[in-house]
């Protein structure tokens, strides 16, 4: 095995906006780690999709201005990109085995053990969310709490295996081709971002049609190899004692699969937020319809938002600042399942609905 200590260090300031970059070498192969802030704060760690990075999946989360004054101002992060998906990446040679599911949750444990972290926020899109959910559940004194974005528990249905076949060889003979990139995009977004031939596609689509003409077909495929041969993990959710936060659009592919997932987590410790008129990828298509769940959720930990009139590095905000028509489906384009969440106040534990 190669020492997982070993790292190199690329500032890449002009393309990921303040973030650097590193490279570090692991028993199952590089991996890109983005690191943004400061390093004396919690980590939150971020895994996309298929065919992602954290550009293409988290980037319209981070500039939306509600969630990134929350998110930023509490943690420093840690953007995992999967092996071969950062940008400017080489095909990864055939002759390398593609790895299981189990691999990469080990390459995760080597990303926190390069860093020195111990217990860490995560935050996964799909096939990202499976994999920190296996990590959670495999190492559950190295996570703190989860978000899940359109998460995947079980194996695959018939519907994705068929799915993932035809991915899979579009990938191989054809390339990232246009039917591909199309197959992508469904798995992400709702019909009503991907346009029709009376209404063109949005610009969120058309950046991410962009990002997947830089994706090695090859890598892309291997990753969708290690998430079509996942085992189902329904059994072992109700080992997962940290908070867990799911959000996922009605819209979405996998909508069924975070229902099921969310019914048989630990209620006392989870929630599920439906996002109406939404794909998989809520953090890209509707950003805005997380910042009053994420608070609610990261209040639990002591997390606040930056206070806007004084320049207190915490702000005090407590849960009943927030108005309940905030919380209505007309106001934020939710659709809040009847879950009781407990949230913790300065005061004490006090308890919300919503529905």
């Amino acid at each position: 095995m190669e020492d997982s200590t070993d790292s190199i260090a690329v500032d890449m300031e002009t393309i990921y906006l303040g973030g650097k970059e590193h490279i570090i070498r692991t028993g199952h192969g590089c991996v890109s780690v983005i690191l943004y802030g400061d390093e004396e704060k919690p980590p939150l760690i971020t895994y996309p999709d298929v065919a992602l990075n954290h550009m293409s999946c988290f980037q319209g989360l981070f500039f939306s201005p509600e969630a990134a004054s929350l998110l930023l101002h509490n943690f420093c992060i840690y953007h995992i990109t999967p092996p071969g998906h950062e940008l400017g990446a080489a095909s990864i040679c055939p002759d390398v085995p593609v790895p299981s599911v189990d691999d990469l949750c080990d390459q995760i444990l080597e990303v926190l053990n390069h860093f020195r972290l111990g217990a860490v926020m995560c935050m996964g899109a799909m096939a990202g969310a499976y994999l920190l959910t296996l990590f959670a559940i495999r190492y559950r004194d190295r996570v703190t709490g989860l978000i899940l974005i359109s998460p995947l528990c079980k194996a695959p249905s018939w519907t994705e295996w068929l799915y993932n076949k035809l991915m899979s060889n579009l990938l191989y003979y054809y390339g990232m081709c246009s039917l591909s990139k199309e197959c992508l995009l469904q798995r992400y977004f709702s019909k009503e971002v991907r346009g029709t031939p009376e209404i063109p596609e949005s610009d969120i689509v058309q950046a991410c049609r962009k990002l997947l003409d830089e994706r090695q077909s090859i890598n892309v495929l291997r990753f969708l190899q290690a998430i079509h041969r996942r085992p189902d993990i329904t059994q072992e959710l109700e080992k997962l004692k940290c908070r867990t936060l799911i959000f996922v659009g009605d819209s979405s592919l996998f909508h069924s699969e975070a229902l099921h997932m969310s019914e048989k987590l630990d209620r006392r410790f989870s929630a599920l937020v439906e996002v109406q008129g939404c794909g998989s990828m809520v953090t890209e298509e509707q950003p805005h319809a997380m910042s009053v769940s994420l608070e609610y959720f990261l209040i639990g930990f002591g997390l606040y938002r930056p206070s806007e009139s004084d320049g207190s590095p915490r702000s005090p905000l407590s849960p009943f600042s927030i108005s309940p028509e905030l919380l209505s489906p007309e106001s934020l384009g939710l659709k809040l399942k009847p879950i009781k969440t407990r949230v913790l106040s300065r005061g004490g534990d006090s308890t919300c609905y919503s529905s």
